[in-house]
Formats: C-alpha cells, structure tokens, sequence
C-alpha cells in the first residue's frame, strides 16, 4: 500500500516568483501534479513585480517531499528559498517546559515558597509523609519511564531517541487529563537496573506509565514494579492497547449483533500487547480465542513453547487448531493483529464468517489494506488516523491515570482495565454506533471524563473507601488546610 499525503510529513516551502495568478496557478498545480497537497498560500511579502509565499504541503515521506521541491526549481522565474519540515519544527527546543504555579514577586513570596517558611512543610512531611500527595507536585504527577528498546515500531534506538516519544507521551497526559507527566530514558539495560532507578525516583511520582520497553522484559520489571511500589504502574503498550481494543470490539460485536462469549476471535501477537488483549478479552467473557505469532497458532503440543508462550497454550485454542494463520482465520468472527504488516489477504478475509470484523493494528503498515479488508469484512479498525475506527491509546491512558490518581490508588486491576474498556464504549451512543464509528474521536471531550469515572469508581471499591451501595465518597479526600489547636 503506497503511503497518501499526511500532515506528519508536510513541509512549508518560501517562494519567490512573479505577482501574477498564472504563477501560483503553475506551483499549486506542479505540487498537485506531482502528488503533493497544497493546504496554505501566505503571503509573506508583495511589490509590484515579485511577491514572496509560504505554501504549505502534505507528502507522503521524505523522498516524496525532496521530488516536490526538486520539480518546484524546474518552474521558470520562481526562486527557492528555505524549506522546513514543521514535524521538525514543532520539536525544536522539546514539547514541554515547567513553570512555577506560584508568584514569586517579592520578599514575602519568596520566604513562603522556599526558605524559611518551606522548612514547615518539610517537617510537616516528614512527620506524616502521605501529606506529599496534598503538599507537593506528587499528587498530580506520573513519569513516563523507558529504556529506549522499543520505540514504536523503530526497535532499539536507545533512550536519547525516545525523548520524542516520551515528551509527546506527557504532553497528551497534560492535554487530556490535566496530569503533569515527565518523560524518564534511562540508560539502563537490565530488568534489576530499571526496576532499581525507577523505585529510586519513585517518591516524587503518583504512578508510573512504562512505555516502549522491550518484551518479555517489560512483562517481569512491570510485575516487580507493582509488587515492590506503592503507587499504581501501568504499562501503556500493553494495557492501554487492551483497554481500547476491548472497547471497540464490544461496539463492533453490537454492529454485527454476535456476542463476546460465543464469537470465533483470532488474534494475532503474542508481544506486550498480545497478551495484555488476550488477557482483558477473558476477563470480558471470551472463550473461543486463537493466538498466533511468526510459527503459526499456539497449543499445547506446539514446541519451543517459552516465556508466557506455555500459559497463552493453556488459556486459548478450546478447538485445538494448528497450522498458520491462514488456518486459524476460516469461520472466524474477529481477527485483531498486533503483529507485522500484510500478512492477511482479501482471500483470508473472505473465508471469514459472515458479518466479520478485522481490527488490522500493525503500524505504520497494518496486517491487511483496510480498503481491501473493508471489501469482505463488515467492521475494520486499524491504528492508523487516516482510516475509520482508529485505535488509539489516548483514548485511554489519560482517564486511566486520571481515574488512579483521584482514587489515591496504590494499585491496577483487571476490573479497572475492563471498567475503563466499556466506559470507553459507552462513549459512542447507539444513535451514533455504526460500521466505520465503533470508537469516539480522541478530541470527544467525554471520554477522559468517562474512563476516569470508572476506574475511579472501581479503585475506590477496591480499597474500600466508597459505599458499593450507595456509591457515597468518603470525607477523607478533602484537601482543606486547617489549623490545629
């Protein structure tokens, strides 16, 4: 599939050229022409005879905006100038900063903020420490930790590289939930250095989102985490994913009116996020599910089974299948891919069952075109922006932590994830639900709210500080400063 024009590749070329409309009519239409979407012309300057411009344009990757720029300097009379790629742009200096909540003005300000007058709160502290969640940043703030060993779909490039990444992670935690994120990379390697630097910096965060870590080490240093810390860890590439997916293939079953408990499900990964699906779709009620990954489906009598291989054989497969994929695919309802891109055809999906769904999540190229799938199956999703339903993470992290952090929670549950999972759904009401609309926009101003809602909800059952009956809120949450005596 030849990759289309997308704002993530756009460039904004400075032109010189004669003022008059034939000449901008010969760059937009040479831009057009050479595949290239012109969406702004500003005039920077203008005379008489020469006039200078802006123009703005989606390509479809580098070397496609290099041709454009190439074939601008053939165009007579029209002089290049400088050429910016606004991804770049838009990262120059990084994508976050820190500012002061506080005025410091004067004299006053300045013996309250720090010293003298902070040593109060520093003893005050010290003497009951769950005081930092109401007197520090702690109580609002989540780091957004890796190593740099899985970024996104690039591999190991290391924790410099996943800087981006990491800071744009925090910026959609600010964004969409009001929560003060800050990206850590270590320059770490083994499973006991980060579990290590990570509890190290602990006491400053309210929870923990790891994020691009390389598996099957990322499954042992979250299972430490959450054992050896007292704030909740959340690994986004597996339990976000799950939450969303779990979230519109509930919608997709309503579309094509099949239950979770009786449909055929073929998912296809047995990665990070393979198995956190696999998992929140038990916990949902599916029974019928078959994992396959680059050695065909997994069973039981399946050698080299190693890792989390053995327990995924014991939990799924009640049919017993074995063979490839291609095998694991006929009469199956649902195919969800965490995997590699174009390893399902149109073929495969037209021996489906009838009304089937494929959610296609490779990135940046899926398992299938959705065009193509979208030929035979009545529902299909992909990760990707520039197609329907697409399945998006932010849709569930930021309520997530929302959710946590107004708990207080010390921990993460399965209920949690599922109670995030159907909130998520909930979202898109049965007026709205159809085949190409089984998840809200990620700018859908209530979904954080939504997701919050119901992990809070279930965090607070599950310490026991909310009446499951009455859902009354205990008052022990009031953040008011009194005096004492």
């Amino acid at each position: 599939m030849s990759p289309l024009p997308s704002v993530s590749y756009s460039i904004t070329i400075r032109l010189e050229f004669a003022a008059r409309s034939a000449a901008v009519s010969d760059i937009t239409g040479r831009i057009e022409r050479h595949g290239g979407n012109v969406t702004a012309l500003d005039v920077s300057a203008s005379g008489p005879e020469r006039m200078r411009a802006d123009v703005t344009v989606l390509t479809a990757g580098h070397d496609h905006a290099m041709e454009v720029v190439e074939d601008l300097k053939g165009i007579e009379g029209v002089e290049l100038g400088k050429v910016s790629d606004r991804t770049f742009l838009a990262h120059l200096g990084g994508k976050l900063k820190i500012e002061s909540k506080v005025p410091i003005r004067h004299r006053d300000d300045l013996s309250m903020v720090y010293t003298p007058g902070v040593a109060r709160v520093v003893k005050a502290i010290a003497e009951n420490p769950d005081d930092a969640r109401r007197l520090t940043i702690k109580r609002n703030t989540v780091a957004v930790v890796t190593d740099g060993t899985a970024i996104l779909g690039l591999g190991d490039l290391g924790p410099l590289a996943a800087m981006p990444v990491m800071e744009g992670k925090a910026a959609l935690f600010k964004r969409f939930a009001g929560i003060d994120a800050f990206p850590i990379c270590l320059d770490a390697h083994s499973v006991d250095e980060i579990v290590s630097h990570v509890k190290a910096i602990a006491p400053v965060f309210a929870g923990i989102n790891l994020e691009d870590i390389s598996a099957p080490r990322c499954f042992e240093i979250e299972d430490r985490l959450r054992d050896e810390l007292d704030i909740p860890v959340f690994h986004d590439d597996q339990h976000g994913t799950a939450i969303v997916v779990v979230g519109a293939l509930r919608n997709a079953l309503r579309v094509v009116e099949k239950d979770i408990a009786s449909a055929r499900i073929v998912l296809s990964g047995a990665g990070a996020a393979g198995t956190a699906i696999l998992r929140l779709l038990r916990a949902a009620g599916a029974r019928d599910i078959v994992v396959t990954d680059v050695d065909g489906i997994i069973h039981g009598s399946r050698e080299q089974l190693e890792g989390r291989l053995p327990w995924i054989a014991e939990v799924t497969n009640p049919r017993g299948l074995t063979g490839t994929l291609h095998d694991a695919i006929e009469d199956a309802d649902v195919f969800i891919g965490v995997s590699a891109g174009n390893i399902l055809t149109a073929q495969d999906v037209t021996t489906m069952a009838d009304r089937s769904i494929v959610f296609a999540m490779a990135n940046p190229t899926p398992e299938i075109d959705p065009a193509e799938a979208a030929q035979h199956a009545e529902v299909v999703a992909t990760g990707r922006s520039d197609f329907a339903n697409q399945i998006n993470n932010v849709l569930a992290f930021p309520g997530v932590f929302r959710g946590l952090l107004d708990a207080h929670a010390t921990r993460v549950s399965d209920r949690m994830l599922l109670a995030a999972a159907n909130a998520l759904a909930d979202v898109v009401t049965a007026e709205e639900l159809n085949p190409t609309y089984i998840v809200p926009s990620v700018f859908n101003e209530g979904v954080t709210k939504a997701v919050a809602s119901a992990v809070e909800q279930v965090a607070r059952e599950d310490a026991g500080t909310v009446d499951t009956i009455t859902g009354a809120m205990p008052a022990v949450y009031a953040d008011e400063i009194t005096l004492e005596g």
